[in-house]
């Protein structure tokens, strides 16, 4: 028995995505007339015949959009989180949340689930991005954003993203550390090293560094307090141990802190420390932090605005955005600023 024609047999004839093929049998305005003709041709070959009850499903309004997080133990995430609730209620939408716990494969099951409930759009952190399905043809039907870490095309379908200027701020960390207090070597901890913003995070230190002509040193494999402490003890052992340590994000920052206080190591007297994102409680704690503090809020807040201008018909559908917000360095007590003796060694 024959099997009947599908969506993406029509899209690979014609030489289009699923999407604009979905677009052009909704008679969507947003498709070239070449591109419609195309389309309307391969249909007519294949003799393609729409499921008229999903397309009844699609076209059902819920009022709900999907958030996908890592997690929600990092307040960096439920931060963005709340921002985005607050542009949804704006537009009197619900958000529902689900957890990917940093995997492709989980990220793509809860987001078939969220399809399942009808939702009309998703917001996403997403996992590894080089393993990432939400480009498949079963989400071509709603807009996608992603933040915090982008999406890359996927099967030719590129996504909306709001990251922020990852790069930059952790160069500028490294140049507050060599060029204000003299330090030279200094130790990059992160976790991840496939993660968007791991890489670009130690691009930036590594950029800082090799301009000061110093030599680098990093470790990617801060994921516990046992871990942490190993870091700093196998660092300090070193015959040239290091003078500072720039921590990748705020689960390394907490971790390293931690085993610094289990090893009796004064900060900044001993050795110096910053973080990229700002701990809720950065300026009370003693030293308070010095930090690289990103826009939480309006990352959340903007790609909430980003999935509701395509949601309400105000930005084409194929209209790609891809925000890069700035981000600041907040310099405390950690690094040795304000401290009377100073940290040049």
């Amino acid at each position: 028995m024959q099997r009947k024609p599908t969506m993406n047999d029509v899209a690979r004839l014609a030489g289009v995505g699923t999407m604009t093929v979905s677009r052009v049998l909704n008679s969507s305005p947003h498709v070239s007339d070449e591109t419609a003709a195309r389309v309307r041709t391969a249909v007519a070959r294949l003799g393609y015949q729409p499921n008229e009850m999903a397309r009844a499903l699609r076209n059902f309004k819920s009022s709900t959009i999907g958030l996908l997080l890592p997690n929600l133990y990092d307040p960096f995430y439920a931060t963005c989180a709340h921002a985005l609730n607050m542009v949804a209620k704006e537009h009197d939408y619900t958000v529902l949340l689900t957890i990917t716990n940093d995997n492709a494969d989980h990220e793509y099951v809860e987001a078939k689930r969220m399809l399942q409930r009808h939702v009309e759009g998703l917001v996403v952190i997403p996992a590894e991005s080089d393993r990432c399905r939400l480009g498949d043809p079963e989400f071509s039907e709603i807009p996608v954003v992603s933040m915090d870490r982008p999406l890359p095309p996927i099967e030719g379908r590129e996504m909306d993203s709001v990251t922020t200027e990852n790069q930059t701020g952790a160069r500028e960390a490294i140049e507050h550390l060599v060029q204000v207090h003299g330090l030279k070597r200094i130790l990059f901890v992160g976790h991840k090293p496939a993660l968007f913003t791991m890489q670009e995070r130690h691009e930036g230190y590594t950029s800082a560094m090799s301009t000061a002509g110093l030599a680098t040193m990093a470790r990617f494999d801060c994921v516990s307090e046992a871990r942490a402490t190993e870091i700093c003890r196998d660092a300090l052992e070193l015959p040239e141990p290091p003078q500072a340590i720039f921590t990748a994000n705020n689960l390394a920052t907490r971790l390293i802190l931690s085993a610094l206080l289990k090893l009796r190591i004064r900060v900044p007297e001993q050795l110096a420390l910053v973080g990229f994102d700002d701990l809720e409680l950065s300026d009370l704690l003693h030293p308070a932090l010095t930090v690289v503090r990103q826009p939480m809020t309006d990352l959340g807040s903007t790609a909430g605005r980003l999935l509701f201008g395509k949601l309400k018909s105000q930005v084409p559908r194929d209209q790609l955005a891809r925000v890069v917000l700035p981000v600041e360095l907040v310099v405390r007590n950690s690094c040795g600023c304000f401290f009377a003796s100073g940290l040049g060694r």
